[in-house]
């Protein structure tokens, strides 16, 4: 690669691209909804959100010092990552509380690029983060969802034009918001009808002696409030 194409690359990263026009966010946001919202399709989707879940566990566990021995993805839609370290501590409860908090999160800073018009950064960094994560998987399932999901970012990165990349890139936060949003309700259901008592919530309950209810608020309350401020963002409110 030459020195000028480096620079056009590096200019194409760090510049800032056309917003979309409104229809196209109103459209991906109706997207986004029909992937989340009907029971039978969210069953598939709800993985890219297990990603997003189990990428913030295994991020915050290597920014907390914590060594990161592998992640596993299941076709349930459930997920497992594991890190050594102390099994208590600061390190352990931010790493426990990255799962639920993740999606939103990532969704949030999706919407603050997409609002500053870094939908080219936004792409590249999304890309790096699932190559990164592609190391850790330790399972086939994992690897193959990974796998694909990177590819789609590296195929429209690479391929698409600018307005296929803005639609794609509203389209994915718009989901990450959305569905960030549905996974705290659904661990709270499970909770009230008595299960998922080896949940994050029940662990940071144990961790932290807090009721893992005052957890569950604290995963609706981030999830809901990156779906207001991020949305107000990409609605350019």
């Amino acid at each position: 690669m030459d020195t000028s194409t480096a620079t056009s690359l590096w200019d194409e990263l760090i510049g800032t691209q056309p917003d979309p026009d409104l229809w196209v966010v109103i459209a991906t946001l109706a997207a986004a909804a029909a992937v989340v919202v009907p029971h039978t399709v969210w069953r598939i989707s709800r993985n890219a959100i297990t990603i997003a879940h189990e990428g913030g566990h295994g991020l915050v566990a290597l920014l907390t010092g914590r060594q990161l021995t592998g992640i596993r993805l299941h076709s349930d839609t459930s997920g497992l990552t594991v890190s050594r370290g102390k099994p208590h501590g600061l390190g352990m409860i931010l790493t426990a509380a990255a799962g639920y908090t993740a999606p939103p999160l990532l969704g949030l800073g999706g919407a603050a690029l997409l609002g500053a018009g870094r939908i080219t950064l936004l792409l590249w960094v999304a890309t790096a983060l699932l190559i990164a994560m592609l190391v850790m998987i330790r399972n086939a399932y994992g690897v193959l969802t990974v796998f694909l999901t990177g590819g789609a970012f590296l195929l429209v990165s690479w391929l698409a034009g600018p307005q296929v990349q803005a639609a794609f890139a509203y389209a994915v936060v718009w989901f990450l918001l959305l569905g960030g949003v549905r996974p705290a309700f659904e661990l709270q259901a499970k909770r009230s009808r008595g299960g998922a008592g080896d949940s994050d919530a029940d662990q940071l309950s144990r961790l932290t002696h807090v009721p893992a209810g005052m957890w569950l608020f604290l995963f609706h309350a981030v999830s809901l409030c990156s779906l207001i401020g991020g949305g107000r963002w990409l609605l350019d409110m």
